[in-house]
């Protein structure tokens, strides 16, 4: 996504990440931002490209279940900056054997309901 130097309103981050705007303003309050999203003259906030590629990646750890908490965090060793990024590997690495496990479990589940689909399909035969 290429957004320039243009500064985009809550509900065009909304529409450009699949987030509610309730979900990005309980983002920002959860301190989970990068740092503060700007405001405009009307307080209105306005997001820069990088508060959106932030955002998108928040939602990557999210959807693989990354608790706020761990999320939170990741984004204190972030924001510490050079200093932590052994410490960002190791939490990144821990996180990814999780999502593994999940995939593995996903894949098991799935086998078992094909397994059921290919039975119910011999007896509709």
């Amino acid at each position: 996504m290429t957004i320039t130097d243009a500064r985009l309103s809550i509900s065009e981050v909304a529409e450009a990440t699949g987030l509610s705007a309730h979900t990005l303003r309980y983002y920002e309050r959860a301190g989970l931002m990068l740092e503060p999203v700007d405001r405009a003259s009307s307080t209105h906030r306005r997001y820069s490209e990088s508060d959106v590629n932030w955002v998108i990646f928040l939602t990557k750890l999210r959807s693989t279940a990354m608790p706020i908490a761990q999320v939170r965090d990741y984004v204190e060793l972030v924001r510490s900056g050079e200093a932590t990024t052994a410490a960002r590997l190791e939490l990144l690495l821990r996180h990814r054997i999780t999502v593994v496990a999940q995939l593995d479990e996903v894949t098991r589940s799935l086998a078992a309901i094909d397994h059921k689909i290919d039975i119910y399909k011999e007896q509709c035969k």
